[in-house]
C-alpha cells in the first residue's frame, strides 16, 4: 500500500472531504470511527456512520468532527466549491530545505497536469486538484514573509 500525501491531497465532493477526514484519522491517529464519535461528544457512533454514509452531518458537530480526525478536508472543499481558496496563516517561521523542494513538487505537478489537460482534456478534477495545492503552498509562503516583517515572539 502506498503512502498518501495528506498535504497535496484535495477534496473532490462533500462525502469524499468526509472519508478523507476519516480515513487520515485512522492512518495518522489510529483512531477509530467509534473514538471519533466519542471525541466529538456523540452518545451513539451509528449517528457518524449514518452521517459518513449520505454526507449530511449538522453544521455544528463539522468543528469537533475536524478536530478529532486532525485535518481540515470539510473546510477546505466548502471553501473551494464557493470559488474561495484557503491558506493557512504562517507564523514567519525559517524554512527548511524541504519546504522549498515541496513547493517546487508541486509546482511541476501542477504544470505538468495542466499541460497535459489543454493537450487532451480527460482528468480536469486531478488537475484542479493540483492546481489548488499549488496555490495554497505559494500563498503560504508568501504570508510567510510578510510575517517575517513583522515577526511574533517563539514561546
Amino acid at each position: 500500500m502506498t503512502r498518501r500525501n495528506w498535504k497535496a491531497l484535495q477534496p473532490t465532493s462533500l462525502r469524499s472531504a468526509l472519508e478523507l477526514c476519516k480515513d487520515h484519522a485512522r492512518e495518522k491517529l489510529n483512531k477509530s470511527v467509534e473514538r471519533i464519535a466519542e471525541e466529538m461528544g456523540l452518545a451513539d457512533h451509528w449517528s457518524l456512520y449514518k452521517w459518513l454514509q449520505n454526507g449530511r452531518m449538522p453544521l455544528v458537530l463539522l468543528r469537533p468532527y475536524e478536530l478529532a480526525c486532525g485535518i481540515d478536508y470539510v473546510t477546505r472543499w466548502m471553501a473551494a466549491s464557493n470559488g474561495r481558496l484557503l491558506v493557512q496563516i504562517a507564523t514567519g517561521r525559517k524554512l527548511t530545505h524541504t519546504d522549498i523542494t515541496e513547493l517546487h513538487e508541486h509546482f511541476a505537478k501542477a504544470v505538468q497536469l495542466l499541460t497535459s489537460y489543454y493537450a487532451k482534456p480527460d482528468d480536469p478534477l486531478a488537475t484542479l486538484a493540483a492546481l489548488t495545492t499549488h496555490m495554497e503552498h505559494v500563498a503560504w509562503h508568501r504570508q510567510n514573509v510578510v510575517q517575517h516583517l513583522n515577526p511574533e515572539l517563539e514561546l
